[in-house]
């Protein structure tokens, strides 16, 4: 009887411990199973807004696309309009752009050739009688030479000074270029300074390139004399390059004569002018900027600036031949920087 009551006992304490352990199971699935539900939604939360952010990203990006696209065409029909219109069309990949630059009367500036701050009033106080006496071998060979050079000038223009002084120009701008490149080349094989005369010798040539763009806007060459430029500046352009390298004083007086040669020339066209020979136009809107003249300018005042010019290029060239005859170089002198 003890025994049944005891085996009784042993059973319902098993069955206890059973249901004991099978509610533990049950709270422990329980506990387990609803952090993975909150982490499976918080999974789909960060998806969700993850492909939202994605979608959004490559909408924008498709519309800056479309942004950039509508900009590029628009910027090529400009450069469409812009070369219809004849107006140069330059790519700005470089990011090189001239700035916005405009004149005294707030217009926009209309060259490329040169600029604003490039422009000046002519000295028209220079003396134009000056005149190196030859004295020396040199000097009346230089002088000699030049006057030899202009016997076929005056025979095949004669009295049409327009024709001639456009002639004169594609010479006179030669030999500052010829002088001024081979100054620098002397400066960087010696390690010098040129003491400013490759700079004024290729300002020379440049205000002698800009007669030359003045004159061509008066005269429209003819074929023989475009090829009469041919000719000459490629005889001239060489001999002084030998010349200049053999001896640069002979080299400067030559084109102090021949400057002196131009003012005389200058000097008729005036003449010619003020007698009604040749009529007195209206000066060149290139003229009127770079020389700073009046709106209303008319052809003798570009051919009293020019003369100006030419009377200074014949001192330049002077002085910078007296250099070379007192046995120094011209670094040894200062240059007349924006002496035109």
């Amino acid at each position: 009887m003890n025994r049944l009551l005891s085996a009784r006992s042993l059973i319902r304490k098993g069955l206890l411990l059973q249901t004991q352990t099978r509610n533990f199971t049950i709270s422990s699935s329980s506990a387990i199973t609803r952090p993975l539900v909150s982490e499976t939604i918080l999974l789909e939360n960060s998806r969700y807004s993850f492909l939202s952010s994605s979608s959004s990203r490559y909408f924008s990006s498709v519309a800056d696309q479309k942004k950039e696209s509508k900009e590029e065409n628009k910027s090529t029909h400009e450069v469409l309009n812009d070369a219809k219109e004849g107006k140069s069309v330059v790519s700005s990949y470089w990011g090189v752009s001239r700035p916005s630059l405009t004149k005294e009367d707030g217009t926009e500036w209309p060259w490329n050739c040169f600029m604003p701050w490039e422009t000046y009033r002519a000295d028209l106080s220079i003396d134009l009688n000056k005149h190196h006496v030859p004295k020396t071998f040199l000097d009346k060979f230089a002088y000699r030479t030049v006057k030899l050079l202009r016997i076929p000038t005056d025979i095949f223009f004669q009295r049409r000074y327009g024709c001639r002084a456009m002639m004169l120009e594609t010479v006179a701008a030669v030999p500052g270029m010829v002088g001024g490149m081979l100054l620098h080349l002397r400066s960087l094989r010696r390690f010098q300074q040129s003491g400013g005369w490759i700079k004024a010798l290729l300002e020379e040539a440049e205000n002698e390139r800009m007669h030359l763009m003045t004159m061509v806007e008066l005269v429209k060459p003819n074929w023989y004399e475009r090829a009469l430029v041919l000719t000459v500046q490629g005889v001239f352009f060489n001999a002084f390059f030998v010349l200049y390298i053999i001896s640069p004083k002979l080299a400067h007086r030559i084109v102090g004569y021949l400057e002196e040669e131009a003012v005389h020339s200058y000097t008729e066209y005036l003449k010619d002018i003020e007698t009604g020979a040749i009529e007195n136009v209206p000066a060149p809107a290139i003229a009127i900027d770079y020389w700073r003249l009046p709106k209303d300018a008319t052809l003798k005042d570009v051919v009293m600036v020019i003369r100006a010019d030419e009377a200074h290029h014949r001192d330049v060239n002077h002085f910078a031949s007296d250099i070379h005859f007192q046995g120094k170089e011209l670094r040894e002198a200062p240059a007349p920087l924006g002496y035109h």
